[in-house]
């Protein structure tokens, strides 16, 4: 396997940014249990398996259950989450894909006030960041603890 650098180790600067917005969003209004299900969807989406360990656990330290953590890759066959998850998780279905109809931002607009839905746009971002980061870097898995 090809060597990399690891960004984590000698980009310090850069990611001062990315630490910033994180610092921003734990102030946010919006519940820490519905963004760590929207890091947990997104990083599902993207592959990402170190985001996964992470979110994963941070979801059940939160308390969290493993059934939602287990039906959320299909979570619109399940009864499991509420009107609000539904919408954030459609839009950053939606947003991650660089796709948001008219529909799914509306169904969004009706459960999020505008600084609520700014907020939850960065946080998909970012993880959409995150991920890609994690990725290209091979972080490995399986050591994060929240």
């Amino acid at each position: 396997m090809e060597t990399r650098i690891n960004v984590f180790e000698k980009g310090q600067k850069a990611l001062e940014a990315l630490f910033g917005i994180a610092g921003y969003l734990k102030k946010a209004t919006i519940e820490k249990s519905l963004l760590e299900l929207v890091d947990y969807r997104v990083s599902q989406i993207n592959n990402c398996a170190y985001c996964l360990d992470m979110h994963s656990k941070e979801a059940l330290a939160n308390g969290e259950t493993i059934q939602r953590l287990c039906g959320l890759s299909a979570w619109r066959e399940t009864p499991y989450f509420t009107q609000r998850e539904r919408a954030a998780l459609a839009y950053a279905e939606a947003v991650n894909a660089c796709n948001v109809p008219d529909e799914i931002y509306n169904i969004a607009k009706a459960e999020f006030s505008d600084e609520e839905l700014i907020d939850l746009t960065f946080a998909i971002a970012t993880i959409n960041t995150w991920n890609r980061m994690n990725i290209a870097a091979r972080t490995v898995p399986g050591t994060y603890q929240p």
